[in-house]
């Protein structure tokens, strides 16, 4: 009995991401531009639940899981509130170059981009980046070497808090820095040179706060109109 509610559970779970994404998209090393051959597809999307699933005790779920390989999507409400947190991952996918799926609310939400984009984004990007150069360092302790992937995409993201505060916009691309990037994740460049960028680039991320043209918040007002008025829709 319970294994048949979870399976029932799980294909209406799956459901509300076939026939409710509003906004899916390619994001992982093909989003920034340094894919390889071997590189799998990292599928990214956003559902809005029907509001009347909100007027049962059980409410829909905030993410799905699937239904194919590496793939995650967020109900918009719960997208819209980490957004709005300045969550990388999630304020990333609002950039990416690569969009498979989009409706009209979906091209909305995209329209909302510079909405949530603020000051916050230098707390939740650089406290990543430090919880991430952790692990390398205690790889290094105890393997005597990182894993040059995740060293690469640490630069990367460094790389990409800085331009957003020194521009206010955030570019997802690492365009001519694939090569110097590339060159990371395969352990061709000196961990000790390695580390030196990382903590150039997180000097150059706290200079840039002082003269950035980001908001102070995002602009929540604006971004809850849009989910009421999605909301509303729905239950039509």
């Amino acid at each position: 009995m319970t294994d048949r509610a979870d399976s029932t559970d799980r294909s209406g779970d799956l459901a509300l991401v076939r026939e409710h994404t509003v906004f899916a998209c390619v994001m992982g090393s093909r989003a920034f531009g340094l894919a390889t051959e071997a590189s799998d597809t990292d599928r990214r999307g956003v559902y809005l639940a029907p509001t009347p699933l909100y007027w049962r005790f059980e409410k829909p779920p905030t993410h799905v899981e699937g239904p194919r390989e590496e793939e995650f999507s967020w109900e918009l409400e719960r997208f819209c509130e980490l957004a709005l947190r300045a969550n990388p991952n999630i304020l990333e996918c609002l950039h990416s170059p690569l969009v498979e799926r989009l409706t009209p609310v979906g091209e909305e939400l995209l329209s909302l981009r510079g909405a949530f984009l603020s000051r916050r984004a230098h707390t939740t990007f650089t406290r990543y980046a430090v919880s991430q150069r952790g692990k390398l360092d205690a790889d290094v302790r105890i393997h005597g070497a990182p894993r040059w992937k995740h060293a690469m995409h640490l630069l990367r993201l460094l790389g990409s808090c800085r331009d957003l505060l020194r521009t206010g916009r955030l570019t997802v691309d690492v365009g001519e820095h694939r090569e110097n990037l590339l060159a990371v994740k395969r352990g061709e460049v000196p961990w000790a040179e390695v580390e030196a960028r990382m903590t150039r680039l997180a000097q150059e991320c706290e200079a840039a706060l002082s003269t950035t043209p980001l908001p102070a918040d995002p602009d929540l007002p604006r971004v809850e109109d849009f989910l009421l008025r999605a909301r509303r829709a729905s239950a039509r």
